[in-house]
Order: structure tokens, then C-alpha cells, then sequence
């Protein structure tokens, strides 16, 4: 029988979740096709959950994976990491995240050309990942676990109209007359709708970004921004820093806030409102103590000078400063509490989860170990810690230095372990004796004659007396030293060496 001219198009209208069975009037589209529906589709995906996070002033469904990713990277992953990548390892994250996810949204795209269902449960799964990770991260909201569940639908939407119209089930044309055409794929019709979604996924993640800046913004702005004064200190204690104690070309006694380093598991920075921020210590102690910000800025304030150093730092490496720290003595405030006999470690948590420990007899051997708000005279800044962050001489950072702190816990060894010591590393952490040489610049090319070489050696609460360097196997030469500040801060050296030609 001759083919009805009439034909309408729901005559011939095509089940979307059965098997895409092609032939001769329905040809399969070209792979690359899906593969771009897929990846399309995914970044709809990942902006709408950007967006519905920021409305909802939570981490993004991104961040929280890359956070949970970091909470079970193994030591070998960690160490690889910031040897190949150093401070730039969570942007390397990031990175590695969408790439991952780019493929696998492509190949569920390419699936889906044949069975829609495959890219659908793909998704979903994507989706059910981000609400896990969302969902173990300290203080998760009921709108922050909405953004990876709102961004799957999204996503699972857009491919299916894509693959609608790829399909042809949209975009069908059945010509007048006794002949029809294929039932194909409209390619126009297909680029014009991905392009849309495009365009449409950049807009919301821009207007994602711009909402995260402006609640970023908006409690800076609620943030203090001047210290209160400093208490007499001691005369053994010095704080200020005197002309003789920078003798390294290029290399500050002080490092400046913004050179400061930064080696953290946060892929992004916590959002603290430092009006309803509060430090809680409790555990083994007499009296449970509760201090807001306020409370510690009204105890008596204390500046010292203090080295920190990452145990990460590679030899001459440079996650290392030296800085001016204000706050208040950790000592004073377990006395506030009164830490009982038995407690064993001084077990802290940041904002974001994080946690480290030390003993308690650190804490009250009269080292300068400090709760800390400001730093080289400055309120602390979000990316070392605000509000308050855990300053402890001698010890590396993974055991001691808690930025963003929001718990203090008396208690024992057996009790708690912090980040770190069941990932492989140790639980005792004193800095070691270390050097660095600043000048000349590794791979530096200099003149023959009368040059410089200069440094920086620490030995955290134990001091430098004395600093020797060889040249090319020769004699041991005793070096100039800066100022001897205070045990607890890097002392720079210099040698004047006599650079033969070649």
C-alpha cells in the first residue's frame, strides 16, 4: 500500500526508553555528537549545583568531592602531589576532577545514543556521589545537600532533550507526497540547543561565583578589622624586629602575609561568621569553657615571634615563614578550664573538620604556645586561620598548627587521633634542625668576584648558634649571623665568597 501523505509525526512516534534500534529511516548519529550532549549536559549539571549552593551559602558539590577526595588521599598521593604540583595541588584538583568528569560525561553520552537509561543512571550517579561527600562535610545543610541532587536533575533533563533532538523524535521532517524523508538528525537544530545550554551553564556558574564573592564579602566585611592592643610584653620576650636581624638579600626577617605558604586539606576556605563563631574547650577539664571572639580580644593580648614550618617542606623548599603573631597564651585559657590529670593531648578541630593533636605538657612546658587572631599587626587573614588559629613552637604544623579553630579537647592518646596519624605519619612532630640557602637562586648564573651567599636556619625552640658552610668540598667556613630574636624564629646567615671564573 502506498504511504499515506498524511502521516503525522505521533503516528510514528518513538518509545525514548527502549533500545535506539537504527536503520534505514532513523540513522545513528555520529558519536562526537553524544559525546557533546554528554558533556553538555554535565556542565548544566555542575553550574546548577554551583548555583543552588552559593543561594544556599554552602560548599560546592565540586569542593566537597575534592574534599573528600583529600580526606582519603594516601601518604605517597599527598607527598606526589605537592612534589609535582606544591601550593598549586588543589588547583591541580580541581582540574583533575573536571577532566574526570568531562570523560565519563562524554562516554555516558555516547552510550546513551543507543539506551538513554545508561546517561540517566550515569548522572544520578554522579549526583549520589556529590550528596555523599556534601553530606560528611562539618555542618552540611539540608540547601547544601539540595545542590548536587537539583543539579543531577538538571543535568538528566538537558541530555534527554538533547538526545531528543538528536534522535529525531523533535526534529523529524516528513515531506508532502508519497515519499518521506529519513527520520535523522537535525544538526542545525542539535548545535543551536547545546550551544544554548552552553551558554546558559556559563551564566550560572558566573552568577554562582558572583553570589560565593558577595557572601565572601559580606562577612569579611563583618569581620574585625583592627587588633586589640598588645600587653606589655616581658623584657626577655622581643617583638620587635631589630635592623641586624635581616642580613639575606630578598629573604625578609618577617615574611609578609601575602608570600606567606600555605599547605592545608581545604580545597576551599571555611565560611566563618565571626559573630557566631565560638571556641569550645572541653574533654578532661574542671570547668567546660566556651569563648567567642570577643571574649578572647578582651583577654590580654601577646605578640610573639614565631617560625612555622611544613613537614612537607623539601630541602630548600618554601613552606617555611617567619611571622608576628598576636592572641592569647594557649596556657592561660586550659588554666581557665583546668585541665585534670590524665589528659594526655591537646586534640583540636578546625572549622572544616580537620583535626590534629599534641601532648599537653607542650602546651605547659612555657613555650609560646598561642591562640591566635592576628598576624604582622593585621587581623589573621582567611587563608591562615581566621578567626583564630593554634600557634605552637617546635612542633610541625600537621600536629599542632589548627587554623580556623573551633574545638579544643582534653584527652587522651588512646582516645582520639588526629588527621593525619592514621594516614602514616607520626604522632610526635619536633622540627628539625634545618637550613635553606636564599642566595644565590637555584640555576643562577653570577659574576666572578665578591658574591653573597645567604640563608635561613631554624631550629624551633632549641635556637641557631652557629651556622658553617663548604664550598665545593673545601674548608667549612663559620657564617655572619643576624640577630639572635628569639629561639623560636628562623636566623638569617651570610658568607662572603670569592667566585672564581668558570
Amino acid at each position: 500500500m502506498a504511504s499515506d501523505p498524511a502521516t503525522s509525526a505521533d503516528d510514528l512516534e518513538i518509545d525514548p526508553t527502549a533500545p535506539f534500534e537504527p536503520g534505514p529511516d532513523r540513522p545513528l548519529p555520529p558519536r562526537a555528537w553524544g559525546a557533546l550532549a554528554g558533556v553538555v549536559a554535565g556542565g548544566a549539571a555542575i553550574a546548577t549545583g554551583m548555583l543552588v549552593a552559593a543561594i544556599a551559602g554552602a560548599v560546592s558539590p565540586i569542593d566537597a568531592v575534592g574534599s573528600s577526595f583529600i580526606d582519603r588521599t594516601p601518604r605517597w598521593l599527598k607527598d606526589l602531589a605537592i612534589d609535582w604540583f606544591g601550593t598549586n595541588d588543589k588547583l591541580a584538583l580541581r582540574v583533575g576532577i573536571v577532566v574526570v568528569m568531562t570523560i565519563a560525561a562524554a562516554v555516558f553520552g555516547i552510550l546513551s545514543l543507543r539506551r538513554r537509561s545508561v546517561g540517566v543512571m550515569g548522572i544520578a550517579l554522579f549526583g549520589l556521589i556529590g550528596l555523599l561527600a556534601v553530606a560528611e562535610r562539618p555542618g552540611a545543610t539540608a540547601g547544601a545537600m539540595l545542590a548536587p541532587v537539583i543539579g543531577s536533575l538538571v543535568g538528566i533533563g538537558v541530555l534527554w532533550a538533547l538526545l531528543e533532538t538528536l534522535q529525531g523524535r523533535w526534529t523529524r521532517q516528513i515531506t508532502p507526497g508519497p515519499s518521506q524523508a529519513p527520520l535523522g538528525w537535525d544538526r542545525r537544530r542539535f548545535l543551536v540547543a547545546s550551544g544554548g545550554v552552553t551558554a546558559g551553564a556559563v551564566v550560572i556558574g558566573t552568577l554562582a561565583r558572583r553570589e560565593d564573592q558577595r557572601q565572601i564579602q559580606e562577612l569579611a566585611e563583618a569581620a574585625p578589622d583592627t587588633l586589640p592592643p598588645v600587653a606589655a610584653a616581658p623584657a626577655a620576650v622581643a617583638v620587635a624586629v631589630p635592623a641586624g636581624a635581616d642580613v639575606v638579600p630578598g629573604t625578609p626577617f618577617i615574611t609578609p602575609i601575602d608570600d606567606y605558604y600555605r599547605i592545608d586539606t581545604a580545597l576551599s576556605f571555611p565560611r566563618v561568621d565571626v559573630r557566631d563563631w565560638s571556641l569550645r574547650i572541653h574533654g578532661m577539664v574542671d570547668n567546660e569553657t566556651v569563648l567567642t571572639y570577643d571574649d578572647i580580644a578582651a583577654m590580654p593580648q601577646v605578640e610573639r615571634i614565631v617560625t612555622l614550618c611544613c613537614v612537607s617542606n623539601p630541602v630548600g623548599g618554601p613552606y617555611i615563614g617567619n611571622a608576628r603573631w598576636q592572641g592569647v597564651m594557649l596556657a592561660d585559657v586550659l588554666d581557665m578550664a583546668g585541665v585534670q590529670a590524665g589528659a594526655e593531648q591537646v586534640f583540636s578541630t578546625s572549622v572544616d573538620g580537620w583535626t590534629c593533636g599534641f601532648p599537653v605538657s607542650v602546651a605547659q612546658d612555657g613555650r609560646d604556645c598561642m591562640i591566635a587572631i592576628g598576624m604582622n599587626g593585621e587581623p589573621l587573614p582567611v587563608k591562615n586561620g581566621f578567626p583564630a588559629r593554634l600557634i605552637v613552637p617546635g612542633l610541625y604544623g600537621y600536629v599542632s598548627a589548627t587554623k580556623w579553630l573551633s574545638d579544643i579537647e582534653l584527652t587522651t592518646w588512646d582516645a582520639r587521633e588526629g588527621y593525619w596519624v592514621p594516614r602514616g605519619w607520626s604522632r610526635e612532630a619536633p622540627i628539625k634542625t634545618h637550613s635553606r640557602i636564599d642566595v644565590p637562586r637555584k640555576g643562577e648564573t653570577v659574576a666572578a668576584g665578591r658574591v653573597p651567599i645567604a640563608g635561613v636556619a631554624w631550629a624551633q625552640h632549641r635556637g641557631i648558634e652557629r651556622v658553617e658552610v663548604r664550598i665545593d668540598g673545601g674548608e667549612w667556613i663559620v657564617a655572619d649571623l643576624g640577630d639572635d630574636v628569639t629561639d623560636d624564629a628562623w636566623r638569617q646567615w651570610i658568607v662572603d665568597w670569592d667566585a672564581a671564573p668558570g
